[in-house]
């Protein structure tokens, strides 16, 4: 039996899913117990929109700061195509720069795409600008359509098709934003629109892609929830109408502290594109961080050969170093202190076996040695740890050296010390306690 074609159903009213979104109330977590299988596919990837979303939450980056971000992503996916494609914005001088400076590259993978409103107007700037595939913004929930296009589902709709050929006509690869998909009227616009979008591809003989995008991030991981908020049933229902698993791309936001977790169930149900930024930077809260999902990718399908994981340090050095960020302390991956430890006991575990307290060899696969900070709650174990790391020795923990620093931390920290001991501190501390015996630095 053939399956039923979803339908528009052009309401009168805006829906607004009152009953899961009131507003005054946290937003409701609806268990309805319907489940849908995994459904992995056989690929997956990353695509990246530092420079377009990323430059939402943040002063603009000049052209040159762009290319180096765009080099460094191009390091990182080492020719593989984990990092598929990066978005740009194309209004500004400065956007077209940028846009043509990483053109000039040359480079395979990251793809430059574009991103542009669903007008006519728009769509000149991706033809000027030489680009084979661009995002159009086709807002999707009935908060948009309704409250801020002022249209009809069919009025909406009918503007998003037009685009959409408009794009195909051009030889132009579409890729629809449904913005907001999170909050929209799934079996009543979301279904029906994909289907319209399947059937244009179908004539045209070309990929038509769809972004799912939960644009305040309402988005739950979970198969047993409801939708609109469910992110397998989401997916899944575009699968059963026949979207193919490479068009399908999530892209979300950290509002309710799920952004990663939801990339990852979209690539679990079916999508093979998860949408990134650097570090998770854009607008509000954020997007899954690239890093992560780099890891993400590696842990669900093995280590790829040709990624450079190490490239993700020098990405974050350089984004401290030279844009301005404020990674903090603790941050997964690439913050200062992520395979740091301060416990006296965890340092002792370190000197044993580092494996029983770091998650695994980042020095290996980040450049991240492994090390322990001084504090009064490091011990003589910890202080060991310090200098053999720094210096080409090794030393017992009950070394009268290590206690003489030891008795001088205990010191500071008896006299209401709350900050850790510095590096300098303790470079000084040990040239003081070993004198002329002081063992070369590591390089």
């Amino acid at each position: 039996m053939a399956k039923k074609k979803p339908k528009l159903v052009d309401v009168r009213k805006p829906n607004l899913c009152r009953d899961t979104f009131l507003y005054t109330e946290f937003p409701k977590i609806i268990i309805d117990n319907h489940t849908v299988e995994y459904d992995i596919p056989e690929k997956i990837w990353i695509t990246d929109t530092t420079f377009r979303d990323g430059q939402q939450a943040r002063p603009p980056y000049t052209p040159k700061q762009i290319l180096r971000i765009y080099d460094l992503l191009h390091e990182i996916d080492g020719g593989t195509g984990l990092i598929r494609q990066c978005e740009f914005f194309l209004y500004s001088k400065r956007d077209k720069k940028a846009v043509e400076l990483c053109k000039e590259r040359g480079y395979k993978f990251p793809e430059v795409t574009g991103w542009i409103r669903a007008v006519s107007a728009d769509f000149k700037l991706v033809s000027e600008m030489g680009l084979s595939e661009t995002g159009i913004l086709t807002s999707a929930s009935d908060y948009h359509i309704f409250l801020k296009l002022r249209k009809t589902r069919a009025q909406a709709m009918n503007a998003y098709l037009d685009i959409t050929k408009a794009a195909l006509d051009s030889g132009v690869i579409p890729r629809c934003h449904l913005e907001d998909a999170t909050r929209a009227d799934y079996k009543g616009f979301v279904l029906p629109f994909a289907a319209e979008l399947m059937k244009l591809a179908k004539e045209y003989n070309k990929p038509v892609k769809i972004r799912l995008c939960d644009t305040l991030g309402f988005g739950l991981p979970w198969a047993g929830t409801a939708l609109p908020r469910s992110v397998p049933k989401l997916i899944y229902g575009l699968r059963q109408i026949g979207v193919p698993s490479e068009w399908l791309e999530w892209h979300g936001h950290n509002d309710l502290h799920k952004v990663q977790v939801n990339a990852i169930a979209a690539w679990l149900y079916g999508c093979s594109a998860a949408n990134v930024s650097i570090f998770g930077v854009g607008e509000r809260t954020g997007n899954p961080p690239l890093e992560a999902m780099v890891v993400e990718h590696a842990q669900l399908k093995g280590m790829a050969e040709g990624v450079n994981y190490a490239a993700i340090t020098e990405l974050a050095e350089y984004a401290k170093r030279e844009l301005g960020f404020n990674i903090p302390h603790n941050y997964p991956l690439v913050g200062r202190d992520f395979n740091v430890t301060r416990a006296g006991i965890h340092a002792d575990g370190l000197l044993k076996n580092e494996e029983i307290y770091n998650c695994f060899d980042t020095q290996k696969l980040l450049n991240r040695p492994v090390r322990v900070a001084i504090t009064d709650k490091t011990g003589a174990a910890g202080i060991k740890h310090w200098i053999e790391a720094k210096y080409q020795t090794e030393i017992a923990k009950h070394n009268p050296r290590v206690i003489k620093i030891k008795d001088k931390i205990d010191d500071e920290y008896s006299n209401d010390r709350v900050s850790a001991i510095s590096d300098e501190e303790m470079f000084g501390w040990v040239r003081e306690v070993f004198g002329n015996d002081l063992p070369p630095l590591r390089k």
